[in-house]
């Protein structure tokens, strides 16, 4: 075999070696659009730059290479290239390869030419055209209708063959994406796999123990079974010997009523001595708290005692902040700080104030007393680390106390 070169769209392309039987007439250039009055364009009367996109979209490489094997040989190991630029280079000129593939393409779309024929005119062919990108139909069927109809001019020709150019550009970017999505479907499908097949795996082991528990309950049930009845027969014996052992016994039921009556009585006094029991606890009890009362109370008193010994003046008004401590001291805190010539700022510490508005407290303030028993843990920090920051005075107290916080007052007064 000699070699030969096959034409493309853009120019010649050299094959190296023929691998087709039938050799291929090169055209000196592209033939213009014949003119065809009211009949249809053949396929080789379309011109040749056409003739790469329409059979590229309108047979697939499967499909060609049969068709091409009714009209020449084909070699096994030709690529689908060498067999679509084979299949072009012979549809410039009526061909027997031409032939088939005209008809191919007149029996397959013979429903597409049928609506365009109803078309008169170039600007209805052109709408048509459009309308069908749009409509997302068959692009290879309006094609061939399109480039084959009578009124396709030149222009309309050339709109087409760019349109189509874009399309195959959007379509190969659409292809590549597409590939990309498969591969990660592919790679996530093999996960998929992985865990469907553990999953099986342990539906097989949660079966099987199933198996072999229910196989263990039907051992066990029958065990209970047999057991019951052994239990039954032996209660069937205790009611016969009981049955004889009445009608051996006289006045057996006065009996048993008399020990029914007693046993209830020792409950009734078992109840009474844990009520009495409870009571004295509970006595013990009010009395602790009683003692405990009057405790606070002598406390409180020398605390009032205490509060009329702090010197008036001694905070010379500064601001003294107080963070946390009990709620029922707060307007007794509040006179420690004001005799003293203060002013008083309070916060709960976290417990139902917000913990934001402690900031701006203790920025206001100039002496911070902090009840380190009865604040959040949050707001201990937030105090000890601002007070750091700034160089304020803070003294932690852990009594809350009012002559803990008169005492911790002045002595910070006094620093």
């Amino acid at each position: 075999m000699t070699d030969f070169r096959f034409p493309m769209a853009g120019g010649l392309f050299d094959s190296g070696r023929a691998l087709f039987a039938s050799a291929v007439t090169l055209p000196a250039e592209a033939k213009p659009l014949p003119a065809s009055g009211s009949r249809r364009r053949k396929l080789w009367e379309i011109p040749h730059k056409y003739h790469c996109p329409l059979i590229g979209v309108c047979f697939a490489c499967g499909e060609l290479r049969r068709l091409m094997h009714k009209v020449m040989h084909v070699a096994p190991e030709a690529s689908d290239f060498l067999l679509h630029t084979t299949a072009v280079s012979n549809c410039e000129e009526r061909s027997r390869l031409a032939e088939l593939l005209q008809k191919a393409l007149e029996q397959r779309y013979q429903l597409t030419l049928r609506q365009f024929a109803m078309i008169k005119s170039e600007n209805e062919l052109r709408a048509a055209w459009q309308a069908a990108g749009q409509e997302d139909r068959d692009i290879s069927a309006v094609l061939w209708a399109c480039w084959t109809h009578p009124y396709c001019g030149e222009q309309l020709a050339k709109d087409i063959y760019g349109d189509l150019h874009m399309l195959q550009h959007q379509l190969g970017a659409r292809t590549r994406r597409e590939q990309q999505v498969m591969t990660t479907l592919q790679v996530q499908n093999v996960e998929l796999q992985k865990r469907l097949a553990a999953a099986l795996a342990e539906t097989v082991e949660r079966q099987q123990k199933r198996a072999a528990q229910a196989a263990e309950a039907g051992q066990t049930i029958a065990q209970l079974r047999a057991e019951l009845i052994a239990k039954e027969a032996w209660a069937a014996n205790l009611t016969r010997a009981s049955t004889a052992l009445r009608e051996a016994i006289p006045d057996l039921e006065t009996r048993q009523l008399l020990t029914q009556r007693l046993a209830e009585a020792e409950g009734r006094v078992k109840a009474a001595r844990q009520q009495v029991e409870e009571q004295n606890a509970e006595l013990v009890r009010l009395r602790d708290f009683a003692k405990y009362a009057e405790q606070t109370i002598a406390a409180l008193t020398r605390e009032d005692e205490t509060l009329e010994a702090i010197p008036d003046g001694q905070l010379a008004g500064k601001c003294v902040l107080c963070v946390g401590g009990r709620s029922g001291a707060v307007n007794s805190y509040r006179e420690v700080v004001e005799q003293s010539g203060g002013h008083f700022l309070h916060h709960d510490g976290g417990q139902e104030e917000s913990l934001h508005r402690i900031d701006s407290a203790l920025a206001a303030a100039d002496i911070v007393i902090c009840q380190a028993g009865c604040i959040s843990h949050n707001a201990y920090w937030r105090v000890k680390e601002q007070c750091k920051r700034t160089g304020k005075p803070c003294m932690f107290v852990k009594n809350s106390g009012v002559t803990s916080f008169g005492r911790a007052v002045g002595g910070i007064a006094k620093s």
